[in-house]
């Protein structure tokens, strides 16, 4: 009898948790190792058209969750791990160099932390969102073939690159309506870029401004309606190329915005983040490379998540 009770307990504790753990959560499962994915530099590089690369990565985030000290949760942690896949395809638009992305990841996760004191725990595993992401270089980076791209770039001292894009993220990940924490949202997300790159030497200077805006989710939890007002998001990236294919890169970004809102009640949960990076990559040969990442961010609330994500990531091209 005393065993039942505690059991009960403790599926008690694992509800409750899960309940008021989702939001603060929602950023850091399902955006968090995405966005770290295009959390990069070089997004707006000049490629060769008619070129495809692929790529497959292996991310570890580990998160510290800090909530509203009325909740009593306590020393909540979040372990994920995403495997993803990618691909690129270049090639030629209204006459200028075009790109498309397609992301898919796998994830395995794992929630901790104390509920009024008590251990409680959850874990989640299976398909991520797919993001699709369109961009084109509107200035410099004209659309070339591989000889007369390798020609233009030899001789290139100064240049710089106005560029624009797209990312959908679409909602093809696990989700059950009768669940709280879930790796897919069940709902899309549009999230327009504008960039610019200016090289000089070896060195690189990128700045990107994206705005993220989503769907509702009329299927959140038991038939609740979730709704999220955009996040505005800024990244920028120094990078240092030593030779073609050998570059080392530093990054910062903030976000801020993303306010929820259930059954048409404002959840008053603004997020505001800082995020730096650091990337080195390293040519295997002329068609492979190896890219390793770190990746932080801080919340700047009293409430939120501080997350490092270390990442490796093995790339082909043809």
């Amino acid at each position: 009898m005393q065993q039942a009770e505690e059991d009960m307990h403790k599926i008690q504790l694992l509800r409750y948790f899960s309940r008021l753990i989702f939001p603060g959560l929602l950023a850091s499962i399902l955006l968090q190792p995405c966005l770290a994915m295009e959390f990069e530099p070089r997004q707006w590089s000049h490629l060769p058209v008619g070129t495809n690369f692929a790529g497959i990565g292996y991310a570890c985030t580990r998160a510290d969750i800090s909530f509203d000290p009325v909740l009593k949760l306590e020393d909540v942690q979040m372990d994920l791990q995403t495997l993803a896949g990618k691909y690129i395809r270049t090639f030629e638009l209204f006459d200028k160099s075009a790109r498309i992305d397609l992301t898919q990841g796998y994830q395995k996760g794992e929630w901790t932390g104390l509920l009024d004191g008590a251990p409680a725990s959850t874990s989640r595993s299976g398909w991520s969102d797919t993001f699709v992401r369109l961009a084109v270089n509107l200035y410099g980076a004209p659309p070339l073939r591989r000889k007369e791209f390798v020609a233009y770039r030899s001789g290139l001292h100064e240049e710089t690159i106005v560029g624009m894009g797209l990312v959908v993220r679409l909602p093809t990940g696990d989700y059950m309506d009768d669940k709280l924490i879930n790796l897919g949202q069940n709902r899309f997300a549009f999230r327009p870029q504008l960039g610019i790159s200016h090289t000089r030497g070896k060195w690189t200077a990128e700045v990107t401004g994206e705005a993220a805006f989503y769907t509702d989710n009329d299927e959140f939890f038991n038939g609740n309606k979730l709704e999220q007002k955009p996040v505005y998001i800024v990244h920028g990236h120094l990078i240092h190329t030593f030779r073609p294919g050998l570059w080392v890169s530093g990054s910062v970004g903030y976000d801020y915005g993303g306010e929820n809102k259930l059954n048409g009640i404002e959840k008053d949960d603004n997020k505001q983040d800082i995020g730096w990076g650091l990337s080195f990559a390293y040519p295997i040969n002329r068609q492979a490379g190896f890219k390793a990442t770190y990746i932080g961010s801080r919340k700047l609330e009293s409430t939120g998540l501080d997350s490092d994500t270390l990442m490796a990531v093995l790339s082909v091209s043809w």
